[in-house]
């Protein structure tokens, strides 16, 4: 299969992220670069040899030679250039959180679905072979039935009204932006511990603290029941740090702690898993290797699942994404943060 003809859209730091990590890819080639201006297309061309630099996203979407786009704006764009990417025939892998809110997702799946292209929201950590062992080690019992859920994403930003975290009109928040990791993570092991690809939760309670300058939730907390009598215990900060964003399940016969759930290695390299059994005076350290930069790994899950002709990813199909919105929904609006 020849290498697939990237495409991205804007040229902001997330962006700049994944051109980095097709760079080592060998399933796909980063073809064309768009941007709302022409100079900043052009800026990020040079520095990234991209062949191609649009002035626009249209421009980009209307190259016959572009078979794959990385939607990268901010939050609320997400929508209207997904739905525009999968009318153009493009697949599409879009940053996190798909879209604003459900039924705006809905839309976008929908439209991937009509025209018949590939849709994957961005959760890299999903595509990490570290997710997978984790998956596989809560599947197998190996800390018996699983009780509790432990997942956060926190860190400490100074306040900037300007930085989209803090802007009300990009989507700003804690709560879309980070804490739908939390969430996906939440719902990933709560469905392995009862046999499923992903669990919803019967109840959702939030509380955030809402900035009163920047008007967006700058802390938050949610607690999630699930079928089978599992609790999760989330959480997000862009006002915070709590000294590590971790996950921890425990269950009836031990612990698993996952040091670095979202980013793992980030680069080539091994990872571990903390095992920690009752009754087992020391913990046991499992190591998870990656040859693969993180963004590499994602790039290339979207190369194999073109390959076998599916339209979802088996790391996070629509159902799951469609999920994971509804969470979202009902954590900003027990919390009171709106847009």
């Amino acid at each position: 299969m020849k290498p697939i003809q990237w495409g991205i859209l804007s040229t902001g730091g997330i962006a700049e992220t994944f051109a980095r990590g097709l760079k080592t890819s060998k399933t796909g080639v980063l073809a064309a670069v768009a941007s709302r201006t022409r100079r900043a297309a052009q800026a990020f061309a040079q520095k990234y040899h991209v062949p191609k630099a649009f002035g626009t996203y249209q421009e980009l979407l209307d190259d016959p030679g572009v078979e794959a786009v990385y939607i990268a704006p901010p939050h609320p764009f997400h929508a209207q250039w997904a739905v525009l990417a999968a009318r153009a025939g493009k697949h599409i892998l879009c940053e996190k959180p798909l879209t604003m809110d459900y039924p705006d997702a809905l839309k976008v799946v929908e439209a991937a679905r009509r025209n018949r292209v590939f849709l994957l929201e961005a959760f890299m950590y999903r595509c990490h072979p570290q997710t997978a062992k984790l998956v596989e080690l809560i599947r197998g019992r190996a800390i018996g039935e699983v009780r509790l859920i432990q997942a956060s994403f926190c860190f400490d930003k100074p306040l900037d009204l300007k930085h989209r975290l803090f802007n009300r009109k990009l989507g700003g928040g804690g709560i879309l932006d980070i804490g739908c990791y939390p969430v996906s993570m939440s719902r990933l092991l709560a469905g392995a511990a009862l046999g499923r690809p992903f669990a919803e939760p019967l109840e959702v309670k939030g509380t955030a603290v809402v900035g009163q300058k920047s008007r967006v939730d700058e802390i938050a907390l949610a607690s999630l029941k699930f079928p089978g009598g599992i609790l999760a215990e989330l959480s997000c900060a862009s006002r915070v740090d709590r000294g590590t964003s971790m996950v921890k399940v425990d269950g009836s016969k031990g612990s698993l702690i996952v040091p670095s759930p979202w980013f793992a290695t980030w680069d080539p390299g091994t990872s571990y898993l903390l095992l920690r059994r009752k009754g087992e005076k020391k913990e046991r350290k499992i190591p998870v290797h990656s040859d693969r930069n993180l963004y590499t790994v994602e790039a290339d899950a979207v190369a194999a699942s073109l390959r076998k002709g599916l339209r979802e990813s088996p790391a996070m199909p629509w159902a799951d994404t469609l999920g994971n919105m509804r969470v979202l929904d009902l954590w900003r609006k027990s919390a009171g943060a709106f847009y």
